[in-house]
């Protein structure tokens, strides 16, 4: 919520030389290759992992090329050729492969999900195939309640049939279907299990035979088998001190994931939107329909796809990370153009390079791009009463905390139980803007005695609003009633809180301990997210409720005491 983003635009124009060479040769043609190639400058290395471009214009590739390495161990550069796993730019193919079903007539999108997947709980109300879709189904992320249950993402093999396992264990949604949008893994995993049940072949195989091989991606396929070898791949990579080690993925689960694919072959897969050699036209409407909330509210999130704009113009745009992989394939459609980058070094942005790529070559029909807040803009000087008086703890609905607090004379905002913060610069007494983002903090009081409210807003994003609560510093006393063992009826693993150095501590499975940090009473930050416990009729300390990004309130009941450590 408080982390953003700078595009730092790339000049629309170019200067000319000047002096005597200005007046006696013609200004020389722009090379666009040569501005793309310095956009991937620090990582074109043969000692640096890096990426791979494909430029699309007009249904032809205009400009292609590998930067860094695919394989630093055996020295191999990446080329157009090179096969990344892509991560979440999987889930369009696997939209594409239900929708193509329901073509078919062999299954509706309203179907309720649990016809094809008994496994699945009854929530009371039906999760359908077009919720699945569009992420308004209410499911719990499968990776985020892996976790919890003690697996260690990319370590340990995650398969299809422990996502099964942990989802049919689930008593609750995040949300009624229908009622929100948040994005959940989980249910790609369960479309690509429906391909499976309904055509009675793998997503591998019915996306081979019904979308790769039509297309000729002769380099693309989904990988169900971590041990395969696969021939022209990128190892991905993660920076360690002054050099890289490896973070490939351990998975045997797809169609939230582990497309592999080429930039080659994605300008193929990018081409079916203006030239629907599969599923026709029809598909590719299907494919960029926008969700819809039961509100009626439209989402910007169609099948695997986001439909967005860029500085004017009308974008098509998902992006993907998995351990030290990242890549994004963005589409003008307008202009017909496409750019596609894959990358192997996870702090690669390939989504933000894509629309510098953009810039590059379609400069001239965009929108000014909005100035870069700038970190000598200083705002107005307040008293430090004025600072004081909005300092607090804020909490919104889902129990994100926001901490306001003054120091060196400075107003900063923190999150959660992390110890990073961000300076505020006030335009006004109630009104502050992040020093290094554009997104603004209004802090209010709606009437006389009622809590203070902090709204958060960036340029394009809904407000988030925040209300203060009473701060809570217990004793090493106050937080012996916190203490014992919880368990869940939704995960296995136990969670033990123990009193360690006047510190209440978390100890789960495979998992570092975790110092949680008091909000308010009854409330805890740590670092995976909110911790609320919950009372009995009696007033005792019977249980909590956990919510992380992707998961509200999954339920742990309190066994009996721990002994606190000294």
């Amino acid at each position: 919520m408080m982390r953003s983003e700078l595009l730092v635009p790339i000049a629309a124009s170019v200067l000319l030389a000047s002096g005597i060479y200005a007046q006696t040769l013609p200004a020389p043609p722009e090379n666009l290759p040569a501005k793309v190639d310095a956009l991937f400058q620090k990582m074109d290395s043969t000692v640096s992992p890096g990426c791979s471009l494909s430029v699309m214009k007009d249904g032809k590739i205009i400009y292609e090329r590998g930067y860094g390495m695919a394989d630093l161990d055996h020295n191999i550069a990446n080329t157009p050729t090179t096969v990344f796993h892509v991560a979440s730019m999987s889930k369009q193919i696997t939209a594409a492969s239900i929708l193509l079903l329901a073509q078919q007539g062999k299954l509706s999108l309203d179907d309720p999900a649990r016809k094809y997947i008994p496994e699945l709980p009854d929530f009371g109300t039906p999760v359908t195939i077009r919720q699945l879709i569009h992420h308004t189904s209410g499911l719990r992320d499968q990776w985020d309640l892996l976790g919890l249950s003690g697996w260690r993402y990319s370590l340990d093999l995650i398969t299809n049939d422990d996502v099964l396992y942990v989802i049919s264990h689930q008593k609750e949604l995040n949300f009624p279907p229908g009622t929100k949008h948040l994005y959940s893994n989980t249910g790609y995993t369960l479309l690509g299990e429906i391909v499976k049940r309904v055509s009675g072949k793998s997503l591998r195989e019915f996306t081979t035979a019904n979308i790769f091989e039509p297309l000729g991606m002769k380099s693309t396929h989904f990988r169900d088998d971590h041990a395969e070898i696969v021939k022209n791949i990128a190892y991905g990579y993660a920076p360690a001190k002054d050099t890289f080690k490896l973070s490939v993925t351990n998975f045997d689960t797809v169609g939230a994931t582990s497309l592999m694919t080429t930039v080659e072959d994605l300008a193929l897969w990018d081409e079916n939107f203006y030239n629907s050699r599969v599923g026709g036209p029809e598909l590719v409407k299907q494919m960029l329909e926008r969700g819809k909330l039961n509100s009626g509210e439209q989402l910007d999130y169609a099948s695997g796809l986001v439909i967005g704009t860029y500085r004017g113009l009308n974008t098509v745009d998902h992006g993907g990370a998995d351990a030290g992989y990242r890549s994004d394939l963005i589409r003008f459609p307008d202009q017909h153009f496409s750019s596609a980058c894959l990358c192997n070094i996870a702090t690669a942005d390939p989504s933000d390079l894509n629309r510098k790529v953009a810039e590059i070559y379609l400069a001239k029909g965009m929108k000014p791009a909005a100035p870069v807040p700038s970190n000598d803009e200083k705002g107005i000087q307040l008293t430090p009463d004025q600072l004081k008086a909005n300092i607090g703890i804020y909490l919104n609905q889902d129990d994100e905390v926001v901490r306001i607090f003054v120091k060196d004379n400075k107003l900063y905002a923190g999150q959660g139980s992390g110890d990073e913060s961000y300076e505020l610069k006030a335009l006004a007494p109630n009104h502050f803007r992040l020093a290094v983002a554009p997104v603004d903090l209004t802090f209010d009081t709606p009437k006389p005695g009622a809590p203070a409210q902090l709204t958060i807003k960036s340029e394009d994003g809904k407000p988030d609003v925040s209300t203060a609560v009473p701060a809570f510093t217990p004793s090493e006393s106050d937080l012996i009633e916190y203490a014992g063992a919880y368990s869940s009826d939704e995960i296995d693993p136990l969670y033990s809180l123990k009193i360690e150095e006047g510190k209440l501590v978390l100890h789960r499975l495979k998992a570092d301990p975790d110092k949680l940090m008091p909000v308010t009473r009854d409330l805890f930050a740590s670092s995976l997210g909110s911790i609320r416990f919950t009372r009995t009729p009696k007033g005792e300390i019977g249980g909590f409720l956990l919510t992380t990004g992707r998961i509200h309130n999954l339920r742990f009941s309190k066994g009996r005491p721990a002994i606190p450590a000294k």
